[in-house]
């Protein structure tokens, strides 16, 4: 299960401590531009060492492409492409190799494959995501062809939540601080709010927001592969995440159906809605309007401070782990969730296509 997509489909290949992080791209349709740098741009949006609230870990993450694209353009063929390991300290993890780490994988590693690379988490490290943003970065140039642009940033850190609605932030302000939410006076509370759980040698977690514009009506499948559970699915298989809602989610339950339903309109492009609660998907399927939804993301897992657990024998221990962490995942998480609903567009994208004549 190392595959992702049926017709846009990623294989990713790698662990964290291994030699390179790679994968191959398969269903890529020929003729696409490819601008390289910007895949670097998303790539060095989720590279570690990019600030004071990441990890310190300095990898240039520079990607090779390797096959698929020639002259700046796609081929047809199998996209194939990888990025090296360059800052590895396997040594940091050497003192913890006969422990488990709670609420990480190497307990259910063991019981599931009864071998494990404890260096960094080997395959089950956040780092295999590098491959993810790689091919997210090529299925949104393919989408940006469709006119659908993809766009998320943080919401909420710890107890510090965005309150405006997406519509009425200026997303363009996403990247101008270290945070990644598009509002300065939030992002600045978000920032000190992961600067404290730093210096107490812990974690905290949030919600990252994410918007797809210039979706047509009817992408999606009508009973399994329902668009919303695509995107649930992709977002679900993030590292770290431990909810999605898409629409007016769990706050819509608090509605009564009067107030809930989406009204349809005439518009000058077409058929609209009033509202858009339904988060742009209707029955399984776009609906011409905004498709908009939130990912919740857990406090990372590994802290800097003595914790409680079991060793590989099942005897009492103390861990005490090394390295270099995140004290908050959420600003390198974003290109990631960028990059899940690209892949999960571009897959729906190209079977339209073929959905009829």
């Amino acid at each position: 299960m190392n595959s992702f997509g049926r017709i846009f489909r990623l294989t990713s290949f790698g662990e964290s401590h291994g030699a390179a992080i790679g994968g191959v791209i398969d269903g890529c349709p020929a003729g696409v531009p490819i601008d390289i740098e910007l895949i670097q741009q998303d790539l060095d949006r989720r590279k570690p060492g990019q600030s004071h609230i990441t990890t310190s870990r300095q990898e240039a993450d520079r990607v090779e492409l390797l096959s698929g694209i020639f002259e700046g353009t796609t081929t047809g063929t199998p996209i194939g492409f990888v990025i090296r390991n360059k800052d590895q300290h396997s040594a940091d993890y050497s003192n913890i190799k006969d422990l488990y780490r709670p609420s990480h994988a190497d307990f259910t590693y063991d019981q599931k494959y009864g071998v494990r690379d404890y260096r960094g988490g080997g395959r089950s490290s956040a780092r295999e995501t590098i491959a993810r943003v790689v091919a997210g970065s090529i299925a949104k140039q393919m989408l940006a062809i469709q006119g659908v642009k993809i766009q998320a940033f943080v919401s909420r850190v710890g107890e510090v939540e965005l309150e405006k609605k997406y519509h009425e932030l200026d997303l363009g302000l996403t990247e101008t601080n270290l945070v990644r939410c598009p509002d300065p006076e939030t992002a600045a509370k978000m920032i000190a709010r992961i600067e404290d759980a730093g210096r107490n040698h812990d974690t905290v977690g949030g919600v990252i927001s994410g918007i797809a514009t210039g979706i047509p009506a009817g992408w999606g499948e009508p009973v399994f592969n329902k668009l919303h559970a695509d995107l649930g699915f992709a977002m679900l298989g993030i590292n770290a995440v431990k909810g999605f809602e898409y629409g007016s989610g769990f706050s819509g339950t608090k509605l009564a159906g009067s107030q809930h339903n989406d009204e349809f309109v005439p518009g000058e492009n077409g058929i609209r809605t009033i509202t858009n609660h339904s988060g742009g998907i209707q029955g399984g399927i776009s609906n011409g309007e905004d498709v908009y939804w939130k990912v919740a993301f857990k406090p990372i897992a590994t802290l800097l401070k003595e914790q409680n657990t079991v060793d590989v024998h099942g005897n009492v221990a103390v861990i005490n782990v090394q390295g270099r962490h995140d004290p908050c995942v959420l600003p390198r998480a974003v290109p990631i969730v960028e990059a899940m609903a690209a892949l999960v567009l571009a897959d729906h994208f190209l079977l339209s296509r073929v959905s009829k004549l």
